[in-house]
């Protein structure tokens, strides 16, 4: 089902997110429902928040920044529950990004080159990460 994704200036996206469980009601229901909220809104990334949730859950796929021609299993296609940033590092990137909840607009945002994470799956299944780039 998609769910309305709530506008910038609402008060659920200015508040601190709270940690959930595994026993968290309708999990997988809300996790596909995430899913599908993002992808018809042409999203790549979307927050718990951002659809009036305040738990710490956001979802990602990279598969539109594929160039084509360039290996499809380079995409990042996560569930990331819990998420805590461990350590930022390299030099400062610039990327032009947009926003659900701030539809129409664009920006470029500068961000460590890379960043290492811990979080939960969907499964949760606890995973320690680097990323870097986009």
């Amino acid at each position: 089902m998609t769910l309305p994704i709530i506008a910038y200036g609402a008060k659920v996206l200015r508040k601190r997110s709270a940690n959930i469980l595994s026993d968290y009601q309708d999990l997988d229901k809300l996790i596909d429902d995430m899913w599908e909220t993002m992808y018809n809104a042409n999203g790549v990334g979307l927050a718990a928040p951002q659809i009036n949730k305040n738990i710490r859950l956001f979802i990602v796929d990279t598969l539109p920044f594929i160039d084509e021609g360039e290996c499809k299993e380079k995409a990042i296609k996560k569930v990331f529950i819990n998420p805590k940033i461990l350590a930022k590092e390299g030099r400062m990137i610039d990327f032009n990004e947009g926003c659900l909840s701030i539809p129409n607009l664009r920006e470029d945002i500068s961000r460590e080159e890379s960043i290492e994470i811990e979080y939960y799956d969907a499964e949760f299944n606890l995973h320690r990460e680097k990323y870097k780039g986009i």
